[in-house]
């Protein structure tokens, strides 16, 4: 955050990562004197940040638009959300790591020489790449 003086984080708090709680965490912002000037909510999980959306709709707020909305994860509720306006950026944290991890064993196998750290095929979405990728999205 230092190379970012514009940014301030002006409240946190555990959501942990499933949508009732981020929804409770989030209520409990808005209802906090820093939770007025609240300008983004970063959420390090799909589902808490699902929850907040719902708290802030359910407070007249406009996520994804006046609040903005960064997560983790890459499920298919917050691509429908980005789509839906109410979501922002999606990183992904893909759990299809199988094909992945099957070559990796074929590949030593046949004695190859693997790579300290095998890259897991991941991406960030935002606007339109988020709205086109919803239709492949397998979780």
């Amino acid at each position: 955050m230092k190379n970012y003086p514009g940014f301030k984080v002006v409240k946190t708090g555990n959501g942990d990562f499933n949508r009732a709680t981020g929804k409770q965490v989030m209520e409990a912002i808005l209802k906090s004197p820093e939770g007025q000037d609240i300008q983004a909510v970063y959420a390090h999980n799909d589902d808490m940040a699902m929850g907040a959306i719902q708290a802030l709709e359910e407070a007249g707020k406009k996520p994804g638009s006046d609040i903005k909305i960064v997560s983790i994860d890459g499920i298919k509720d917050a691509f429908q959300a980005v789509a839906d306006g109410k979501h922002n950026i999606v990183v992904e944290c893909n759990p299809l790591l199988g094909p992945q991890l099957f070559q990796a064993a074929k590949d030593l196998k046949a004695g190859k020489e693997l790579p300290k750290w095998i890259k897991s095929n991941e991406d960030v979405f935002v606007g339109q790449k988020a709205i086109d990728a919803l239709p492949s999205r397998k979780y």
